[in-house]
C-alpha cells in the first residue's frame, strides 16, 4: 500500500509542477550538482560521492547517489567536470548524467574571481508498475512501463575568493516530458541560488553559514540554511532548517588533507514524519593536488 502511495505522490508532484530534482543535505559539500559554474574551482582534482536515504521506514521511499568529478585544466582558468545522479522513488528510477565546462575569471588582487559554467548530458527516466501491489490486476495502468531518455543542458555563475560565494544555476535548461505515450508529465526547469561565508571567530573556531534557495514554476520556494562550525580546521558539526519541511544537523571531519567524511540527518516537521526515521546522507570528498602545488587544508567551499 505505501509504494502505491509514493507513486501516487510521484506522479502528482509532476502533474502539478512541484520541486522534481532530488534534494540532498550536503549541497555545501556538492555544489557542482547543480552549477556547472563550479567546475574546478576548488584547485584540485575532486571526487565527491554522496549516499542520500530518505524517511526511513517508509516502503518505497526516494533513495539517491551523486557522484562528482572535476578538475582545473591547463593555466587553471578552465575547469571540467562530470555528475552522474542516480535517484529511485517507489516504481520510479531516474540516471542523469551530465559534463561541465568552466571559465574562471580573476577579477581583482584580493583573489576575487567568477567562474561561469555550462553543462549537458541526458537523463533517463524509467517507471515499471508491474511489482506493484494492487487490488485490480487487470487496471491497465498496472501493465504500463516506460523508459525515456532526453538530453539535459544547463548553466550557471559563481562568484568566490577564499572567505566567502555566491551562485544563480539552471542545471535543467528544457522542459521535457517524461511520458513517451500521453506527454503529460513533464520536468520543469529549476533555478538555484546558493550563497555563504566563513567568519574566523579565533584561532581555533571558525563559523561558516550558508543557505540555498530552489525556484520552480508553479511551485513554493524551498529555502535550506545551515549553520557550522569548524573546530581545529579538522572537525565541522551544523545545524540544518528546511523551512516548512525538517530540521537537522551534519558533521564531518577532515581526516588529512586529501580525504573528508562527512554525515548528515533531517527530520520532518510536517506532516510526512509518522512512522518514519528521518533521511540520512553520508559524503566522500577526495581532493588530489599536484606534488607541486600545496594543499589549502581545510577547503570551505
Amino acid at each position: 500500500m505505501r509504494k502505491i502511495v509514493f507513486v501516487l505522490l510521484f506522479m502528482l508532484s509532476y502533474g502539478v509542477s512541484a520541486q522534481q530534482d532530488a534534494q540532498f543535505s550536503n549541497y555545501f559539500f556538492n555544489p557542482l550538482q547543480i552549477n556547472p559554474a563550479y567546475a574546478g574551482t576548488r584547485g584540485t582534482f575532486n571526487i565527491t560521492s554522496v549516499s542520500r536515504a530518505q524517511y526511513i521506514g517508509w516502503e518505497g521511499a526516494p533513495r539517491t547517489q551523486f557522484l562528482t568529478i572535476h578538475t582545473p585544466v591547463g593555466l587553471k582558468h578552465i575547469g571540467t567536470g562530470l555528475t552522474v545522479n542516480y535517484d529511485k522513488i517507489g516504481a520510479r528510477s531516474m540516471v542523469n548524467t551530465n559534463f561541465q565546462f568552466a571559465y574562471h575569471l580573476q577579477l581583482n588582487e584580493n583573489n576575487l574571481r567568477l567562474s561561469m559554467g555550462l553543462s549537458g548530458g541526458f537523463q533517463q527516466d524509467r517507471y515499471n508498475f508491474s511489482g506493484l501491489q494492487v487490488i485490480d490486476p487487470t487496471d491497465p495502468n498496472y501493465l504500463v512501463s516506460n523508459s525515456v531518455t532526453k538530453p539535459n543542458f544547463g548553466c550557471g555563475a559563481y562568484l568566490f575568493n577564499d572567505k566567502f560565494y555566491a551562485g544563480i544555476s539552471l542545471p535543467r535548461m528544457l522542459k521535457q516530458s517524461l511520458d513517451s505515450k500521453t506527454g503529460n508529465s513533464f520536468l520543469q526547469p529549476h533555478v538555484y541560488l546558493s550563497g555563504g561565508a566563513v567568519f574566523n571567530v579565533s584561532s581555533v573556531i571558525a563559523i561558516k553559514p550558508s543557505a540555498l534557495i530552489k525556484l520552480t514554476a508553479n511551485a513554493p520556494i524551498t529555502h535550506d540554511y545551515n549553520l557550522s562550525a569548524l573546530f581545529y580546521k579538522k572537525i565541522w558539526l551544523g545545524l540544518m532548517y528546511r523551512a516548512k519541511e525538517s530540521v537537522g544537523f551534519n558533521t564531518s571531519f577532515q581526516i588529512n588533507e586529501g580525504l573528508m567524511l562527512g554525515y548528515a540527518f533531517d527530520y520532518p516537521v510536517n506532516g510526512m514524519r509518522l512512522n518514519q526515521w528521518g533521511s540520512h546522507e553520508i559524503v566522500i570528498c577526495i581532493d588530489l593536488r599536484a606534488s607541486k602545488n600545496a594543499f589549502i587544508s581545510p577547503r570551505y567551499f
